[in-house]
């Protein structure tokens, strides 16, 4: 794996404090980060990925002693839920702290933590947050890495292609692992909420609180990547049963691109067609970068094999039904 010198996160670190953006992978995507404690740097944020005000971001912190710090009430299953998946592809919503600013949570009275466990991650918020810095008590506030609504971004070569100049620095830690971004669970309000599945289940999260989580509605807290369209290629993109698969596909005009989870027939006119893994692991971390090389080919559609049921595709399902909206 690509591993940034001591020397670039110290810099990575500095650039932070004096109100820069940078990205830094993590196990999921890659996260523009800025620091979470001033509004001039989230506003960059916002700027840059051309995102709405009252949408809110995740804060990344380096480990769970600096959940007291964010959140003002701490209940027994955020605990848990914490002890269980961190480091991990887990956001918990929780109570704000006092002086936790409207910059990071949209304007809501709930927070958005995570501890992720990529190393470059790791290593970057202990430079920006830990007690070396004096600064022990501070966070990076990082959504994905990329312009609002789009897919999210799993290399640096990604970030780069997206942001341009806008970052300031990347740090390289090559692919993330995951894939897609976390599982994003609403623990403000007692009985959990999952407001955003991922690679962390509905049943994952029931094992350890006992209860399955209560799906989000129209009244739940705003959380990161929920809006009707996100995630979105360029180019439409039809998410198609695989019941009604060659029918769709007969029926598609244009020069489509295509994702599916079966070979390509012989004879097919398709610009290009990328055949994807049967499991929801390895599915979920090639979902994007599949998604960005058919985006980058001279299709006018991209169709999509809709995954299988199951708790297992949940988030697969959930980031290619935000996709679709979007064409």
């Amino acid at each position: 794996m690509t591993a940034p010198s001591a020397a670039e996160i110290a810099r990575a670190a500095a650039l932070l404090r004096s109100g820069g953006l940078v990205a830094f992978p993590t196990e999921t995507v890659y996260g523009l980060g800025a620091d979470a404690r001033n509004p001039e740097a989230v506003a960059r944020i916002f700027a840059v990925k051309g995102r709405p005000q009252n949408h809110p971001v995740i804060v990344h912190i380096p480990q769970m002693d600096h959940l007291r710090y964010w959140a003002r009430e701490v209940s027994p299953l955020a605990l848990a839920l914490a002890r269980a998946f961190w480091p991990g592809p887990l956001t918990l919503i929780l109570a704000r702290a006092r002086g936790v600013g409207d910059a990071v949570t949209g304007g809501q009275d709930s927070v958005g933590l995570r501890v992720p466990s990529h190393p470059v991650a790791q290593a970057l918020l202990r430079a920006f947050a830990g007690e070396e810095s004096g600064r022990r008590f501070d966070g990076i506030a990082a959504p994905s890495a990329n312009r609002f609504g789009r897919i999210s971004p799993t290399t640096a070569e990604h970030v780069r292609a997206d942001l341009g100049s806008d970052v300031d620095m990347v740090l390289d830690g090559g692919a993330c692992e995951v894939g897609i971004e976390s599982t994003i669970v609403d623990c403000s309000h007692g009985a959990p909420v999952l407001l955003r599945p991922g690679r962390i289940s509905a049943d994952d999260i029931a094992g350890v609180a006992g209860v399955m989580p209560l799906a989000a509605t129209r009244a739940a807290t705003r959380a990161p990547g929920t809006l009707e369209s996100h995630y979105a290629p360029r180019h439409p993109l039809r998410l198609v049963r695989t019941a009604d698969w060659e029918k769709a596909l007969a029926q598609t005009p244009g020069r489509r691109a295509v994702l599916a989870l079966r070979e390509q027939p012989k004879g097919d006119p398709s610009v290009r067609w990328i055949r994807m893994p049967q499991d929801p692991t390895r599915y979920g971390h090639d979902l994007y970068a599949n998604l960005r090389a058919l985006d980058a080919c001279d299709c006018e559609v991209i169709v999509v094999e809709a995954p299988p049921d199951g708790l297992r595709w949940e988030g697969i399902r959930d980031r290619l039904t935000r996709a679709a909206a979007g064409g």
